[in-house]
């Protein structure tokens, strides 16, 4: 199941099925979007995202899909 994130010009998706929940994505990006939740990782600012693709590349999963990276 890909969960879909959008905010203007800015789509993030994080495909469940390959998310363990690891929270790397958490740690990565340097204004706190992401968040686990139910052992998956979301999105809850979207807003607030620089478009540095830090949760796409800290991803071991590749489970994260943004549209500026």
């Amino acid at each position: 199941m890909i969960k879909e994130f959008k905010e203007g010009n800015i789509i993030i998706k994080v495909d469940h099925s390959k998310c363990r929940g690891l929270g790397e994505c958490v740690t990565a990006c340097p204004v706190e979007i992401f968040e686990v939740a139910s052992g998956k990782a979301i999105v809850k600012n979207l807003a607030d995202c620089i478009e540095c693709c830090a949760c796409v590349n800290a991803c071991p999963n590749k489970a994260i899909e943004h549209s500026s990276c």
